[in-house]
């Protein structure tokens, strides 16, 4: 059985990229290869940008994105760390790893 802890934070991945237009927001900055802005992410989604400003904090809570301020405007970017992690997060939950929850919990880069 999983612990508290690994199933919360799991339960929080998965629940952030349980929107369709979350997982194409997503998929189009790590197509990027360079941060975006909300502006450059409005451009291309068919949703206004207070949507995607939602969409964004609740990807960035979940740390798949980074958030970096550049003078007024914010700039978003893949964590890439966590992204390497949710596949290991996946085989957990569905018992095909014994991974320790430490060895693949996601940080925020410092």
């Amino acid at each position: 059985m999983l612990d508290r802890t690994a199933a919360e934070t799991y339960a929080g991945w998965f629940r952030a990229l349980a929107d369709p237009t979350r997982v194409q927001i997503l998929h189009l900055i790590a197509s990027a290869c360079r941060p975006l802005s909300v502006g450059e992410i409005v451009e291309q989604a068919s949703v206004s940008q207070s949507t995607v400003s939602a969409h964004l904090k609740i990807l960035a809570e979940a740390r798949f994105v980074l958030v970096q301020p550049q003078g007024t405007a914010r700039l978003y970017q893949v964590n890439e760390q966590c992204l390497s992690c949710f596949p290991s997060a996946a085989d957990v939950v569905m018992g095909r790893a014994a991974v320790p929850f430490a060895d693949i919990a996601c940080e925020v880069p410092r």
